[in-house]
């Protein structure tokens, strides 16, 4: 039997428990919790990850919503089995990876989402507007932003389906770290979560 690395019901997984790739993105622990404070999963809530790199989101989502789904898209087949590597270390079996380029993909999907991540996906603003043309009415849409570039597109994004109770914020977190003899303060990677509803 597998012993769970991380047996809290809490959110919030410590980033060096993942199994990681070099050069593929993990979402950090504090833009994580944000994330998924902002997706507002219900237990039954069937979520579309899309770019879900190292599957970070994909795992925490599922331990929440333990009856619904989560969808894992990733372009990339050797990071599907690292996502994969990831749900087995965590013990969540509601996660289906798929290997597929968004948002090509979005039609060969046999779930309706109520919410959705957009964590990449190029160009991303029509990744946005298409992935809400599959988001159930009245669910939700979280995507990150790094680069002013994908801020704007996604704004952009927004404005054009009208998603209501739209919220942005910029994450600026500092971790303390020990670094050789001496502990610092080391800044997480700032970055800007947007979130808004689909009109029933």
């Amino acid at each position: 039997m597998t012993v769970d690395p991380w047996p809290f019901v809490t959110p919030g997984i410590p980033d060096g428990l993942f199994e990681r790739l070099p050069g593929i993105p993990l979402t950090q622990r504090e833009t994580r919790l944000l994330m998924l404070s902002y997706l507002r999963l219900e237990p039954d809530s069937c979520l579309w990850d899309v770019g879900a790199g190292t599957g970070t989101i994909a795992v925490e989502a599922a331990r929440l919503a333990k009856r619904g789904q989560v969808i894992a898209i990733e372009r990339d087949e050797e990071v599907v089995d690292l996502i994969q590597r990831n749900c087995d270390r965590f013990g969540v079996k509601n996660v289906q990876i798929v290997a597929g380029l968004a948002p090509d993909c979005f039609p060969q999907l046999r779930r309706r989402p109520q919410r959705i991540c957009l964590e990449g996906g190029r160009p991303i603003k029509e990744v946005l507007l298409r992935a809400w043309e599959y988001l159930a009415p009245g669910g939700r849409l979280v995507a990150i932003a790094s680069s002013l570039e994908n801020l704007y597109a996604l704004s952009e994004g927004f404005a054009t389906v009208q998603a209501r109770s739209l919220e942005v914020v910029q994450s600026v977190i500092n971790r303390l770290e020990t670094r050789g003899g001496h502990q610092i303060f080391a800044a997480v990677e700032p970055i800007f979560i947007l979130s808004g509803e689909k009109i029933a």
